[in-house]
């Protein structure tokens, strides 16, 4: 079974006798939706997903993730050069991203790279490099520093911008500094004082009128149904039901008065593809990426690390060291990792490939507010 297809007409559908017309049917969707994913013609979106977990009594990214992780075989197969083209799939998809950098370059007045310092933003930093290379990338790179990211993580910055000569700005929200917002008392309130509303300060503060960003619609389903080009109002919120048409990915980029843009060129990429590209092109990330003895504490499921002593231990609580690697990264307060033995790029792939979860699972911020926690903060204009 090479297909995700294959898998859910093999596995799920013929031990029940459920035809392609039935399943249509329970899911509320077109016939062809189901015979075109049964036929290999169509991949599986977030929603599709939702449906499908609905209808076999599975989690909501069980089928998501069973389509990024059907064979390491696959992947490789996917990367081999076409025959007609003499382009593989990563090669489309890095193409279809420096298109959009340079189209954005081109048509916005004053574009932005947002870069939180992860693997999604070492991969665009590295598209940006590619794309307007030899010269410099036409704008400069904003990070958000909320002040509690991992000390590894900073350190990296630095190094790299410092290597490719590139414009770094950081912007941290005074005020809440000044408040004593912190991960540990204000919850939902943390992120959005310290991220959401720091963003949008810093892109009044510059005046940017784009922003580009490493979301991608595997991740969560509200990113799944965001486009390209998300428009935003003069409060930088996000209205889904005024997003513009995307069609054979023609893209109207004209600004309104007081609209500003954040644009997500690797939006059709995979947590797979970002790896595979970050082997293939040998991009520098994070170490915390692969696994190492780190001091955490268990919490909620999670796989906190002690980063620094600002870090609050519960009563009777002791870390322990234990072989850790981070899928995400963000404020090491409310990034979990997983015990993992994958210390090189090749074996984090095989691990990403057979995992059961989103990547996202273990970031506590997602969980805050319900399951449409994303969407919610993202109309509030969190990126």
């Amino acid at each position: 079974m090479d297909t995700v297809g294959e898998i859910l007409k093999e596995k799920f559908m013929n031990p029940t006798g459920m035809s392609g017309y039935r399943l249509a049917k329970e899911m509320n969707v077109p016939v062809s939706r189901v015979q075109d994913i049964l036929g290999g013609r169509r991949k599986i979106s977030a929603d599709t997903s939702v449906r499908l977990g609905r209808v076999f009594g599975k989690p909501d990214d069980y089928f998501l993730n069973l389509q990024n992780s059907v064979s390491v075989r696959q992947i490789k197969q996917d990367n081999v050069p076409d025959a007609y083209t003499g382009r593989s799939h990563l090669d489309a998809l890095e193409a279809e991203a420096i298109y959009i950098m340079r189209e954005v370059a081109a048509e916005c007045e004053k574009p932005v790279m947002l870069y939180s310092i992860g693997k999604d933003s070492s991969v665009m930093l590295h598209l940006a490099m590619k794309a307007f290379y030899p010269e410099k990338p036409p704008f400069p790179f904003l990070h958000v520093n909320t002040t509690w990211k991992f000390k590894e993580m900073i350190e990296f910055r630095d190094k790299r911008a410092s290597e490719l000569g590139i414009e770094m700005l950081e912007y941290i929200n005074e005020e809440g500094l000044k408040q004593g917002i912190n991960p540990f008392d204000h919850g939902a309130a943390y992120t959005d004082v310290m991220k959401t509303q720091a963003l949008k300060q810093a892109l009044d503060k510059y005046g940017f009128t784009a922003a580009f960003g490493g979301g991608r619609r595997d991740e969560e389903k509200s990113r799944a149904k965001e486009r390209i080009f998300s428009f935003r109002n003069e409060s930088h919120a996000w209205e889904p039901k005024s997003q513009r048409p995307e069609m054979w990915k023609c893209y109207n980029i004209e600004i309104k008065k007081g609209e500003s843009i954040r644009v997500f060129p690797i939006s059709n990429w995979t947590e797979s593809d970002i790896w595979q590209y970050i082997k293939r092109e040998n991009i520098p990330i994070v170490p915390l990426y692969f696994a190492a003895k780190r001091p955490v504490v268990e919490r909620d499921g999670n796989l906190i690390m002690v980063d620094d002593d600002r870090m609050r231990l519960l009563p009777g609580e002791k870390p322990e060291m234990k072989m850790v690697r981070f899928r995400t990264l963000g404020c090491y307060p409310l990034s979990g990792g997983v015990e993992s033995n994958a210390t090189t790029i090749d074996e984090v792939i095989e691990e990403t490939l057979s995992a059961a979860e989103s990547e996202r699972t273990s970031r506590v911020i997602d969980r805050d507010g319900g399951a449409a926690s994303m969407e919610k903060r993202k109309r509030e204009g969190y990126f």
